[in-house]
């Protein structure tokens, strides 16, 4: 590794570091006051964290170096062709590899009864290649983005009416969870690629928005799914908290989950590198040390979400978990909502896909968009989402009592905002809805939900779903407070299109 690498790198995990910190700095705190967990899990939780945080670092390098050009250069190419039909087909062989790929849903999968786990994930990455046709033709044609949104989560809530109540969370817990590390930066830039051939003004607002409507796609493809299977009478299987006695047993902990995730990121990257060599042969796009450079970030891609995968799920699930259970028997269950809530505040930003997200963002729109006012906004998105899913637990309430009004507000909200704004939001809502999210405040929900008593598929599955709801109206109360910095400027004498040629951000506003 040369000392430019290096110090990327170092970078890289410092942000990792300072993303992940408060999380575990919370949980450490809980852990000496109101939800004392043995010396083992605790120490589970610290090295899952320390792995996390150099996880991350070698995939958000990785991701730089490799997924961010493949995805942008296939965008590219697919839109050059001119026959629609074999641009269709790609996006649909691209969506569904990619899917097959993301290790949320492998995840997500593992926890849902009575369906075969190759069933669910070839079903939902169907769902996601098909509308990642949809996206395609979307910014082909110019159709407004807001208009497909209101279109499709009109017939998805149509057929969740009408799907089992098991169902109803697991399917929108699904179009979370699908687009996650893998999924996010390769069709974040595919979009960008599309988007790329076209020199109108509204070319970079159509290069997002392809998370949006890939998130459809799971839902519908999962409530279609449920048709043909009954999980009613199914029992989930309950998160395993091992007993640690010794630090040896820690370490063992790890090294008996370590060759497990480094076959599934194998098997999960393979398709993906398969892919890259397929559209290399047919393309020449990459050439020299750009090739070996793409080559060099697929192995840190692979390094870092074995890391990150191993961190997380053997050192955070039974510590959110055994959290979540601990306060639900404490006697003091409504601080379930206050505590959730500042666990998902600071939780977001440990997701490696919004560093993605952030980035992209950032880079786009000449930094108009700054990453800190989307950190804070899907901080505060988070934040609420939790504590609705506590409430959810502690009172029963239907999940529909919840989506409905919130997806309502956030498609009402699309004509009153900038474009960019609403597929940016809606983008947000899978990102921030990853693999922390599947690992750690699912089974914190699960705990929560075996502790009160409550059914664990309708009431503890939907967490993600929350997560990935909130953020849509986050984003776009962000864009007011846009709009009304532009218009203070403009009153002091600049008019608003010198100012959206060169937007600055005060983020003391936010």
């Amino acid at each position: 590794m040369n000392e430019k690498l290096k110090e990327k790198l170092k970078e890289k995990i410092s942000e990792s570091l300072s993303s992940v910190l408060p999380i575990t700095a919370i949980v450490l705190l809980m852990s000496f006051t109101v939800t004392p967990m043995p010396v083992g899990t605790l120490i589970l939780f610290l090295l899952g964290a320390f792995l996390l945080i150099v996880g991350m670092g070698f995939f958000s390098l990785g991701v730089d170096m490799a997924m961010l050009p493949i995805g942008e250069g296939i965008g590219v190419e697919i839109t050059k062709t001119k026959r629609i039909g074999i641009a269709l087909l790609g996006c649909l062989i691209t969506g569904c590899i990619v899917t097959i790929a993301e290790p949320d849903l492998q995840v997500l999968a593992n926890q849902v009864p009575a369906v075969p786990n190759m069933t669910l994930v070839l079903v939902v990455s169907a769902g996601v290649g098909f509308f990642l046709m949809v996206a395609l033709l979307r910014i082909l044609f110019r159709i407004r983005l807001s208009h497909m949104l209101i279109g499709f989560y009109a017939v998805v809530f149509l057929l969740a009416v009408f799907a089992p109540a098991e169902f109803i969370a697991v399917a929108f817990d699904s179009g979370g969870v699908t687009t996650g590390p893998i999924t996010v930066p390769f069709i974040m830039a595919l979009g960008i690629g599309m988007a790329m051939l076209r020199s109108d003004k509204d070319s970079h607002d159509d290069s997002f928005g392809l998370v949006a409507l890939c998130s459809i796609g799971p839902i519908l493809a999962v409530l279609l799914l449920s048709l043909f299977y009954d999980i009613s009478a199914a029992e989930v299987t309950p998160v395993q908290i091992p007993e640690i006695l010794t630090t040896q047993d820690a370490s063992l902990q790890f090294a008996a989950g370590l060759p497990a995730y480094i076959k599934e990121v194998l098997v999960a990257l393979l398709p993906v590198l398969l892919l890259f060599l397929a559209f290399q042969f047919l393309t020449r796009r990459f050439r020299g040390n750009s090739l070996a450079r793409v080559m060099v970030g697929l192995a840190y891609t692979y390094i870092g979400l074995v890391t990150f995968l191993t961190g997380v799920n053997v050192g955070f699930m039974p510590a959110g978990n055994y959290i979540g259970r601990l306060l639900a028997t404490s006697g003091h269950e409504w601080l379930l909502v206050p505590l959730g809530m500042l666990i998902g505040y600071f939780l977001v930003s440990a997701e490696p896909a919004v560093h993605v997200l952030t980035k992209q963002v950032e880079e786009i729109s000449n930094g108009a968009i700054s990453a800190k006012s989307l950190y804070k906004a899907l901080s505060l998105g988070m934040c609420c989402s939790v504590g609705l899913a506590m409430l959810r637990l502690l009172t029963g309430i239907s999940i529909f009592w919840f989506l409905v009004p919130g997806y309502a507000i956030a498609l009402v909200m699309t004509f009153f905002v900038p474009r960019i704004f609403t597929a940016i939001a809606f983008d947000s809502g899978g990102v921030a809805s990853g693999p922390m999210t599947a690992t750690f405040l699912l089974p914190f929900a699960m705990g929560a939900c075996e502790g009160l008593g409550g059914n664990i598929l309708t009431d503890a599955f939907g967490i993600v779903a929350m997560v990935a709801m909130t953020p849509l109206i986050a984003i776009q109360i962000l864009s007011f407070v846009y709009k009304r910095r532009m218009q203070t400027q403009a009153e002091g004498g600049r008019s608003l299109d010198e100012l959206a040629e060169n937007i600055i951000y005060y983020e003391e506003d936010f």
